[in-house]
């Protein structure tokens, strides 16, 4: 497999995804421009709570609240990490602080993943 992949998963206010959107428009051509092959952001559509887990389980989800799932995708690991250098240090993502953020950041989660299939 030759590229990686970083998932994330969290939950915005309804009346905050207009600017939810906006906010991940402007990060994703940040990430783009510095390498990223692909910025995906996807609102929840069909999840229901499950009996054990579900993805609005997994974020405490709210009444007024809905789920996003987003992945990033990227050339290699070595590709991600240098991306993500530089990203976490473009000026313009400066005021992208827990504080100034259209959600929770305290119910998002995260992580990078090794594809093992890809058909």
């Amino acid at each position: 497999m030759s590229f990686y992949i970083d998932g994330y998963v969290l939950p915005v206010p309804k009346d905050k995804l207009d600017e939810y959107i906006e906010m991940a428009k402007m990060a994703g051509s940040v990430w783009k421009e510095y390498g990223a092959l692909k910025v995906i952001e996807a609102v929840a559509d069909d999840v229901q709570p499950g009996k054990v887990t579900s993805f609005p389980q997994s974020v405490h989800l709210k009444d007024n609240e809905t789920v996003i799932f987003s992945y990033i995708l990227y050339e290699s690991r070595e590709a991600r990490d240098e991306i993500n250098e530089k990203v976490m240090k473009d000026p313009r993502l400066a005021d992208m602080k827990p504080e100034n953020m259209p959600f929770d950041g305290m119910r998002m989660f995260w992580g990078g993943f090794k594809p093992i299939v890809e058909l």
